[in-house]
């Protein structure tokens, strides 16, 4: 017969002393991290806990230049990060969204904005705009390029899919469900707009991004939207 007790609950729950690496997943919706009188970029309000001596930073809206500081302001990208800096475990999650982690070896990605959930301080982050009223209009406007070498955690509802683009067969996505691409793909916007969609919210079938040439697209089984003030 199953223990039901209190203590058994505990012992089945509790965080599992060992000697984790600096990116680690404690559950599939939970990333710990493990500072060793270094500092990390998290995504703001992401903590659920930490051990240790940790103290934290947002990043400020000047952060990455002017172009950045515009950008944040547009998108409302502004206090999206925070720096966790000192010794200890750290505890990060964002609504129940799956945690997925990668190292970056002298590469660069693009990730929607909402999907960053963490990554390295030798990492360098900036954000990217698509120009086109119709990524507006798709919320889709706005993307992170991550570029040089460490650990980053995305975040994605369910388990994610990459789909291959090549030369002779391009990838057409629904901005609301598109998570990252690799960094040598640059996506066109295309669009089928009429009087109803500019009314209402267009839906994947009116606007989608188009990805050609060599690289990847990873995307999620759900479509969500974002606000510029959110």
């Amino acid at each position: 017969m199953k223990d039901h007790s209190l203590s058994a609950f505990v012992l089945q729950t509790q965080q599992k002393e060992a000697n984790n690496g600096y990116f680690e997943l404690e559950q599939p919706q939970m990333l710990e991290i493990n500072l060793n009188n270094d500092s990390v970029w998290t995504k703001n309000g992401s903590m659920v806990a930490y051990v240790g001596n940790i103290t934290f930073q947002r990043q400020g809206m000047l952060a990455g230049g002017l172009g950045n500081f515009m950008k944040k302001a547009i998108s409302g990208e502004g206090s999206k990060l925070m720096k966790a800096e000192g010794s200890g475990r750290l505890y990060v999650a964002d609504n129940g969204k799956k945690v997925r982690i990668f190292k970056l070896e002298n590469e660069t990605i693009f990730v929607n904005g909402n999907d960053v959930l963490a990554h390295d301080q030798s990492v360098k982050n900036e954000i990217k705009m698509l120009k086109s009223i119709a990524g507006m209009m798709a919320g889709g406007l706005f993307q992170v390029k991550l570029t040089g070498t460490g650990f980053v955690a995305i975040t994605t509802h369910g388990d994610p899919l990459t789909l291959m683009v090549t030369p002779d067969s391009p990838v057409f996505t629904d901005p609301n469900a598109t998570v990252a691409w690799s960094g040598d793909l640059t996506p066109e916007l295309k669009t089928n707009v009429s009087l109803k969609s500019l009314i209402g919210r267009g839906s994947g079938e009116e606007i989608q991004m188009k990805f050609a040439g060599t690289g990847w697209v990873l995307i999620q089984p759900y479509e969500e939207v974002y606000f510029a003030d959110k």
